[in-house]
């Protein structure tokens, strides 16, 4: 019975963070619409691809079909929820621009870590697994670029990908050694975010070639 409790509280958890970085990723995106000055149904719907565009792509490719978007119904309304109010009160939210990479950082790791463990339960193989890891965490990124008229930020100066990967690595290595438990896993999100955030302040980025 304690075991049913504890694993029960530990879904909730994953739950609550899960919707925690779906909203941050849909105030992302519909912070990106507001900036190109699209109407209150384009930022809604940039928000929302922003927020669940890499899940749903994990879905398809490892056959979870309805995605999870769109079988919980608490994901879309999370995701709308959250870029409505960056409609509403995005001038007070520019304000919390660094509270927000923080939360976003926090998401990457989440949601590579989901999205590489959701792939290696499908069966699908380490390697695999570790692009629809990386895509997870990346696919609602590159979404809201294109949909704003941008070349993806993960493309040209962040390494915010190859986090996601290096993290996708690491998560199937835990699996693949038989660790992969609640703590190594957050630990593996935890250096993650703070290899992101280190990145944001040093100013990192991958190298360009020299025309």
């Amino acid at each position: 019975m304690q075991g049913d409790l504890r694993s029960d509280a530990a879904l909730t958890g994953l739950l609550i963070a899960d919707l925690i970085g779906v909203a941050v990723f849909a105030a992302s995106g519909a912070s990106a619409a507001v900036g190109k000055r699209l109407d209150l149904f384009g930022v809604a719907f940039v928000g929302f691809v922003a927020a669940l565009g890499g899940g749903i792509l994990r879905d398809l490719v490892v056959g979870a079909v309805p995605p999870l978007a769109f079988a919980d119904w608490r994901y879309a309304v999370t995701a709308v929820l959250a870029s409505l109010a960056v409609f509403r009160w995005h001038p007070q939210l520019n304000r919390l621009r660094r509270t927000v990479l923080v939360l976003d950082a926090a998401g990457l790791g989440l949601f590579t870590v989901t999205g590489t463990l959701k792939a290696l339960d499908a069966g699908v193989p380490p390697v695999g697994a570790c692009l629809v890891g990386m895509l997870t965490s990346i696919g609602g990124g590159l979404a809201r670029d294109l949909l704003t008229g941008e070349i993806p930020a993960v493309l040209q100066r962040d390494i915010y990908a190859v986090v996601a990967l290096g993290g996708a690595v690491a998560v199937s290595v835990l699996s693949w050694l038989n660790v992969a438990d609640l703590i190594t896993l957050c630990a593996a999100a935890l250096t993650m975010t703070a290899v992101r955030l280190v990145a944001l302040y040093r100013r990192w980025s991958a190298p360009i070639a020299v025309p």
